[in-house]
């Protein structure tokens, strides 16, 4: 079997690693930093461990598949998975809150309608009836199987079935993710609630469209899951397999070059100097790679062009170390909607520091995040621009949103800055400085239909060259990141044949 150089040690790479290990390769991974993971990091500090990542975790069912196809123990004998239930609290601008049950759809028509009225639930459980169309639309092509060369026509039909809505005379369909709120949904806190999932996974609902309606559906369905021990705990459960399956690692090892022979890749350079050379070379997303490439066109027929990767927006992370200790019952996520959030948060050319904010608040009931049972570990996110778009370097930035962040927190968390011994704000810079994404970005899932989010194919126009994670097909998230891993391998192992899993 052949050599494969790895470029970095994100999630998805990892998972590519280990499955093509197990089917004979050699495989040696490169990752730039003294450690694996990507965007799935760990703050710790006097005690207390925060997930600066993602912090829950959907479709399960990827990582119970790769750990199947690469070993013997699985998944949930490496890592314990935890549904978590509510799947989220809510709360809204004019003070009406909800707690919404874990993956069941009665529960939450049920906890709807005695929040916020009667019709409310029937409202957004029709609007999941609509959302699964799209998802059964748009599942395989969009996550199972490699791009193909007839991609475009995702990028041409809009898969959800939006409701016909008049106006002036005119009979129009919602084309957005804040049309489907506006005009189906209608009630500015069910909303809200659609603008929340869409800006969890980096998606501006004012832009989305309607198709992104898959994202709530998703959780919906498959539920929401934490890891005991914080999600660094999967990257590490992923690390190990790899290192079973004799995937080697180099840490603190800059690609600056893909080398190519008689038109295909051939290895990689590395920043001191030394070249690998290898058979097939796995990279990041092709907006990257050409980095490593100059004047090489990668995208071919299968995929469309790269995207500058800053065009998206980012994160802001505050990891909040509290005295006293958690309360009983409380939920495991909070999100605190801005009075204005259902009228879109305007993410790119917006300055953060007004406007619409709505804030996650993680608060995992797990003794391996804090010291002891009279503390607490918190972390707050919010969806943001990226370094494009506002400039996080200046100074009082950083700060004065993570301000704003904890004002909205508190409504959530009593006598939240009372009891803050300290915080570390994380900003898009961070995010830049550890994955080498443009601006700190946050990759989108894919999503079709016109303007929707197509990423580039893992695939590329170079022989022997293939890109994988959050910035090709089928883009960010942990799940995601989980599936390209697995196209990848298969496109390695199968040839240009291979379609996806069946």
């Amino acid at each position: 079997m052949g050599r494969i150089a790895v470029i970095g040690a994100g999630t998805g790479a990892m998972a590519a690693a280990a499955r093509l290990a197990v089917a004979g390769h050699r495989v040696v991974v490169y990752e730039r930093t003294e450690t694996y993971g990507g965007a799935v990091r760990r703050l710790e500090r006097d005690g207390f461990a925060f997930d600066t990542g993602p912090g829950l975790l959907t479709l399960p069912a990827v990582y119970r598949d790769l750990f199947v196809k690469t070993g013997k123990q699985p998944l949930e004998e490496c890592v314990e998975l935890v549904q978590v239930d509510p799947a989220a609290r809510h709360l809204f601008a004019d003070g009406t809150e909800v707690a919404l049950p874990n993956a069941s759809r009665a529960g939450v028509v049920a906890a709807l309608d005695e929040a916020l009225g009667d019709g409310a639930g029937k409202r957004w459980g029709d609007f999941l009836v609509r959302a699964r169309e799209a998802w059964d639309r748009t599942r395989r092509p969009l996550l199972e199987e490699p791009l193909w060369p007839g991609w475009a026509v995702l990028a041409e039909r809009e898969p959800y079935p939006a409701v016909p809505h008049k106006r002036l005379l005119r009979t129009r369909r919602a084309a957005t993710l804040a049309e489907i709120g506006a005009w189906e949904l209608r009630d500015p806190r069910l909303a809200a609630l659609l603008d929340s999932c869409a800006l969890a996974y980096g998606v501006d609902p004012a832009t989305a469209p309607a198709s992104a309606a898959v994202l709530p559906y998703m959780e919906h369905a498959f539920g929401v899951w934490c890891v005991r021990g914080g999600m660094r705990e999967l990257a590490r459960a992923v690390y190990e397999r790899c290192l079973a399956r004799r995937v080697e690692f180099v840490f603190g090892a800059e690609v600056t070059g893909v080398l190519e022979k008689d038109g295909r890749a051939a290895g990689v350079e590395l920043g001191d100097g030394t070249v690998a050379e290898a058979d097939t070379v796995v990279g990041g997303g092709p907006w990257r790679l050409r980095g490593l490439l100059p004047g090489r066109e990668l995208h071919g027929a299968e995929g469309p062009p790269p995207e500058p990767e800053e065009r998206w927006p980012g994160r802001v992370v505050v990891c909040l170390a509290l005295r006293g200790a958690r309360e009983p019952g409380a939920a495991h996520r909070t999100v605190v909607h801005s009075p204005d959030a259902a009228g879109g948060p305007g993410l790119s050319g917006r300055e953060p520091a007004s406007g619409h904010l709505t804030v996650r608040i993680d608060r995992p009931d797990d003794p391996a995040l804090r010291p002891d049972a009279a503390h607490e570990s918190v972390v707050l996110t919010a969806t943001v621009p990226s370094g494009r778009d506002h400039d996080w370097t200046a100074p009082g930035a950083a700060d004065a949103f993570a301000d704003r962040m904890a004002a909205a927190a508190e409504r959530a968390v009593p006598g939240l800055r009372e009891r803050t011994l300290w915080r570390e704000v994380r900003t898009p810079v961070h995010t830049e400085r550890e994955t080498g994404a443009a601006g700190g970005a946050v990759p989108p899932p894919s999503l079709a239909a016109p303007g929707g989010v197509l990423h580039p194919a893992n695939s590329t126009a170079v022989p022997g060259l293939f890109a994988v994670g959050g910035w090709s097909h089928p883009g960010g998230g942990l799940a995601h990141a989980g599936m390209s891993g697995a196209l990848v391998a298969g496109l390695i192992v199968e040839g240009p044949g291979f379609r996806g899993s069946q």
